[in-house]
């Protein structure tokens, strides 16, 4: 079920990936909203940037590595370590593609350039206090290199560019 902090995640992802720049391997982007009780992040990333392909999967090796992939995103409390302060859990996940028929995608905007959007939910009773997320994704895949982030928080919008070199966002100013 998706709540509606997901959906409006969901929605910010793919406003800001029509509004972006040409899709671009190797990046990828992070909308975070904090906010009373909850922490949402919407991830729009190319497959190729997580699986160094970008179609359905066509031999059982790139269903395995597809499959892998969808795990790790699904453990989405591993992959997004949230400031101990804000006392989150992860609450849900929901992944779409078309590419590798996940949700209600729509068909892709161009064979052979397929994404994936992700939203993931944490429930987080002092969500405020979160001063920092620590991002695991560079670490579960390589093959990316930068993540352009947009943050809205009850006081501040921000935007930042993490790296695998410096993967822990800042929430605040």
């Amino acid at each position: 079920m998706q709540t509606p902090a997901l959906a409006l995640s969901l929605a910010l992802c793919a406003t800001a990936a029509h509004a972006a720049p040409a899709h671009e391997h190797g990046a990828a982007r992070l909308d975070v909203a904090v906010e009373a009780g909850r922490i949402t992040l919407g991830l729009e990333a190319p497959l190729d940037t997580l699986l160094g392909f970008e179609r359905a999967p066509r031999t059982d090796a790139e269903r395995r590595q597809a499959d892998a992939a969808l795990a790790t995103l699904k453990a989405a409390d591993t992959l997004f370590r949230i400031d101990p302060a804000a006392g989150c859990r992860l609450a849900s996940v929901e992944l779409v593609s078309a590419a590798l028929k996940l949700g209600a995608a729509g068909p892709e905007a161009d064979e052979g350039h397929a994404d994936i959007d992700a939203g993931f939910a944490f429930d987080c009773p002092n969500a405020p206090r979160a001063g920092f997320i620590e991002v695991g994704l560079f670490k579960a895949f390589p093959r990316l290199q930068r993540l352009d982030v947009q943050v809205a928080t009850g006081q501040a919008q921000l935007r930042r560019t993490l790296t695998p070199q410096a993967a822990r966002l800042a929430l605040k100013r």
